[in-house]
């Protein structure tokens, strides 16, 4: 079940989805000034059926007012948007321009001030998820980071994970070297295979048993084709034959690549493809293991383990009363993978920062240097705000 903030959802095109997504059990904001270019009366009864619903909220402001925006991401977190609103009519745009300009223009900036105000507080990255129709719910982790990169100048950006499967590699790197290329240099392009959900796989035409391979040969394909002038491949899945790609990425060696993951096979994946493994739902023995297979794995490769990386992606609840910080994060997990989160608990930590700390800590000793920090909190800024608080919190412990 995810939170979406709809602008524009009262209109008509607008209402229909809030409606939709309301059917299939998501949270929807919705955010609309009622402007009499359209029948006001109209508008309202279009979401009357909507505004019912428990799981629905409005927010009756202009897009281009930033602080009645930020009301809306402060009440709680927001996973996707869809921004509809706009001022309408071709005619009318050409009588006063200036106004179609500041609607359409900068109305949308607005939308974009979170992911600037996330760098201007310290965030060292961001990382977006992907998926296609998890249990229903989509999200394209490219698009989300190109929205991104357009307004941040430092922050690191990452897919984590991207289902590369899903997809077609050759597009696929053409949308990486020209997201690295948009970002300067900032982007890295986290890989998984996920499956949790069969139907999103079989919904894309593709066979789920063949995830893992598909995306072998996805990746050996996308670095040839952002390194080399010329590709062909002759694959089992994947044929290409003299393919040629402009523009490449900015790093001559292309796209950092991460791989996601907690099997061995992920782990072989890492060690002949990736830049490093990002873990999810593992101890910090597991770390150390990988640890050495990858160093093994690797030099079977001819290449050096030590410059592959090790990461964490965390689920995690900051809060002085920890019973309250885990019902907020069971709540989310449960809600997001409809599996009970007694399942992820002993991974998934909830409490104080200086908790979340102490338990990172272990992972930090056994080698590793960077951490996805994925927040369950009340609203977008508490999210920063707990990132920041874990990661000065863990820097007292390990330095």
């Amino acid at each position: 079940m995810a939170h979406i903030l709809v602008t524009g959802g009262a209109g008509f095109i607008g209402s229909h989805l809030v409606n939709r997504l309301l059917s299939r059990g998501d949270r929807v904001s919705i955010v609309d000034n009622f402007d009499d270019f359209y029948d006001t009366a109209v508008k309202r009864r279009n979401i009357e059926q909507a505004l019912a619903h428990k799981d629905c909220r409005l927010y009756e402001n202009d897009i281009r007012d930033a602080s009645a925006l930020e009301s809306a991401w402060r009440r709680e977190p927001i996973d996707v948007v869809v921004h509809l609103a706009a001022r309408a009519g071709v005619r009318p745009s050409i009588k006063d321009p200036a106004l179609y300009a500041d609607v359409n223009v900068n109305g949308t900036v607005r939308m974009l001030e979170a992911a600037r105000k996330s760098e201007a507080a310290g965030i060292d990255g961001l990382f977006a998820g992907d998926h296609v129709t998890f249990y229903g719910s989509g999200n394209d982790g490219l698009i989300n980071l190109a929205a991104i990169a357009a307004v941040t100048e430092r922050i690191q950006l990452m897919t984590s994970v991207y289902l590369l499967a899903l997809r077609h590699p050759t597009p696929v790197a053409l949308q990486c070297a020209m997201l690295d290329q948009l970002s300067a240099g900032r982007f890295t392009l986290g890989v998984g295979i996920g499956g949790e959900d069969a139907n999103e796989w079989l919904a894309c035409g593709i066979d789920p048993r063949t995830r893992g391979r598909r995306t072998d040969e996805a990746l050996q394909i996308m670095r040839s084709l952002w390194t080399q002038e010329e590709t062909t491949f002759d694959g089992k899945y994947y044929k290409l034959n003299q393919v040629l790609m402009q523009p490449k990425p900015i790093r001559e060696e292309g796209v950092p690549v991460h791989i996601g993951g907690r099997s061995d096979a992920a782990l072989r994946r890492a060690a002949r493809y990736g830049d490093a493994w990002v873990a999810i739902w593992v101890s910090a023995r597991r770390m150390r293991e990988a640890r050495e297979k990858i160093d093994e794995w690797a030099a079977e490769e001819g290449r050096d383990g030590a410059q592959i990386g090790l990461g964490l992606q965390l689920w995690y609840a900051t809060d002085d009363d920890r019973d309250r910080a885990r019902e907020l994060l069971a709540r989310r997990m449960q809600g997001f993978y409809r599996i009970p989160y007694e399942r992820f608990e002993r991974y998934s930590p909830a409490g104080r920062p200086e908790e979340i700390a102490e338990f990172l800590a272990p992972y930090v000793e056994a080698g590793c240097s960077h951490l996805n920090l994925l927040g369950v909190q009340s609203n977008q800024e508490e999210v920063v705000e707990a990132a920041l608080a874990v990661k000065a919190a863990l820097a007292k412990i390990v330095g």
